[in-house]
């Protein structure tokens, strides 16, 4: 039977998270608990979106016809776990043969250093510490997986060279920042306002990249 014309209209198209969930899914099945751990652990560093999404997209990906569910007893409470279908498999392959959009850097601290001058220089070194520690915490996190894996406690290890693969980028970019937040923090201390430097002083140091960060001074 044909979807009537109305109804194709109100048709959601996939996401890039709609393909990351038929990715965990075509692991295994999982329920929709599991799936949220996923993102936890793994992608959520690198495709940060909210928790709810991963919540509601499974129903939406059996709308589709891409997953299947079934309800099973755990506990006093059901759960629903998911598995992908044929068709689902056949997107996915469609998806991961499909050009990509260009990469985002998606940070808030940085966006109040871009617009530090507003605030105060305490305001300015604590987004700037704040992109340290964070960095940190990422730098740990990969760190921690890969123990995980060293002790032969890793799930799906047969693919884990995948994931290094992708949490070595993300570890020298999380690397990167940590010394830029140790340069950049010692440099603004020296400042009297939250721009205290020229536009020459800023030429100079976007022609810099690349080089070693300088002490700050």
């Amino acid at each position: 039977m044909n979807t009537p014309v109305e109804s194709k209209s109100q048709e959601r198209a996939l996401t890039t998270t709609s393909y990351a969930l038929l990715g965990a899914l075509a692991l295994r099945e999982h329920s929709t608990y599991e799936l949220a751990n996923q993102m936890r652990m793994g992608w959520r560093y690198f495709w940060p979106r909210a928790e709810s999404n991963v919540y509601a997209e499974p129903k939406r990906l059996v709308a589709a016809g891409l997953a299947e569910s079934r309800t099973e007893p755990t506990g006093d409470r059901p759960r629903t776990v998911y598995t992908i279908t044929n068709a689902g498999l056949a997107a996915l392959a469609e998806w991961l043969a499909a050009s990509s959009s260009p990469q985002r850097y998606e940070s808030e601290a940085l966006l109040k250093i871009f617009f530090a001058e507003n605030g105060t220089l305490e305001d300015l070194l604590a987004a700037i510490r704040a992109l340290r520690d964070d960095a940190a915490a990422q730098l740990g996190h990969w760190q921690q997986v890969a123990n995980r894996y060293e002790a032969g406690e890793g799930q799906y290890p047969d693919r884990f060279a995948l994931s290094a693969l992708v949490a070595r980028l993300l570890g020298e970019q999380q690397r990167a920042t940590a010394g830029w937040a140790e340069w950049a923090e010692a440099l603004v201390s020296s400042w009297g306002t939250p721009s205290g430097a020229d536009a020459r002083w800023g030429v100079e140091t976007i022609r810099a990249t690349g080089e070693a960060f300088p002490d700050g001074s």
